[in-house]
């Protein structure tokens, strides 16, 4: 069984920047990727970033490339988005997950708040 625990949300003011944690345990030796999601209020939940755990490749949506950055610590199982330039549009539950095979996401953590004012 693998757990995530994600971490660093709060409330920050537009163009403000918030760093996210997501560490891992248990089985995490056939882990693929790693990636973030989030939930707005009254909205579908929606793919934010993604890191291939090996290599490091990483993909983004249109929405937040430029100004959000997915990394990892393989030592401490642990990854990272660091969002700069935040929008209050960017306000939602941010939820980190992974992939054990491609294109099939299989553990989810618990969600961290993310609040932008205007």
């Amino acid at each position: 069984q693998l757990q995530l625990v994600e971490s660093g949300g709060g409330l920050v003011q537009a163009g403000g920047s918030l760093r996210l944690s997501c560490a891992a345990s248990g089985r995490t030796f056939n882990r693929y990727a790693m990636g973030w999601f989030r939930q707005a209020p009254g909205k579908e939940r929606e793919f934010v970033a993604l890191l291939i755990w090996t290599g490091g490749t990483t993909y983004y949506a249109n929405s937040v490339k430029g100004r959000f950055t997915i990394s990892r610590d393989s030592a401490k199982n642990t990854v990272y988005l660091q969002m700069n330039s935040l929008k209050p549009e960017d306000t939602a539950v941010y939820y980190c997950a992974t992939q054990n095979t491609p294109n099939q996401w299989d553990s989810w953590g618990q969600g961290t708040q993310v609040t932008v004012s205007s």
